[in-house]
Formats: structure tokens, sequence, C-alpha cells
């Protein structure tokens, strides 16, 4: 199973593999104090996506559709998470506060329609 999670919530048994999705390490966390098992900074929406979405929910519907052709780059690592999640509990974590306006959710989304 897929979720989603913001690194500031507490870690979970529940949790499974857990994959920090975001370009840039989450303010205010050190790195050795964040329990994850792979950093993916290349599933991260690109610079230029990124300031352009600016965390406006008026943009979300194209920022998904630029977004899902950014991560066609990256369907084989996709896959991979896909398959982990076959029947085992995989975590993608963000650090946006927006929880239903980011990355994490268009990867989960993207990675569900494969």
């Amino acid at each position: 199973m897929l979720k989603i999670k913001r690194v500031y919530e507490e870690e979970s048994q529940q949790d499974g593999k857990r994959y920090l999705v975001d370009g840039v390490w989450p303010r205010g966390v050190k790195k050795e104090d964040l329990d994850h098992d792979e950093w993916y900074r290349e599933l991260s929406p690109s610079s230029e996506l990124r300031k352009w979405f600016n965390h406006d929910a008026g943009k979300w519907d194209e920022f998904r559709k630029k977004y899902f052709k950014e991560l066609d780059g990256h369907e084989d690592l996709l896959r991979d998470i896909k398959e982990d999640s076959d029947g085992h509990n995989v975590t993608l974590l963000y650090g946006a506060k927006d929880e239903e306006h980011n990355q994490a959710v268009a990867i989960k989304e993207y990675i569900e329609k494969m």
C-alpha cells in the first residue's frame, strides 16, 4: 500500500519503507533524525515547475499535467516504488505544509495509474 506523510509527523511501524521525495532537505529536520530508507531527489519537480506552481492550489491541475510529463523520465524508479508497495506499506515523505497539493500526492497518483 502506498501512503504519503509529512516528514514532521511521527514515524509509525505502519509506514513500511520510507522514501523522501523532496528536492531539498526539509527545514528544521536533522538528517540523522529522519528515519528514511531513500532520498529520491530526482523525483522532485524541476526548479522551474516548482517556482511556477508556488503551492498555488488554483494551479494544481496544470501542475500535475506538467509534473507527470517530468515523471515520465523516471518510470523505472517509479516502477520500483510501485513494486515495493505491492503487498507492503511504502510511505512517500514530503515537507510541504499543504497536505493536498504537493509532489508526494502527485507521485502517488502517478504510480497508482501505472
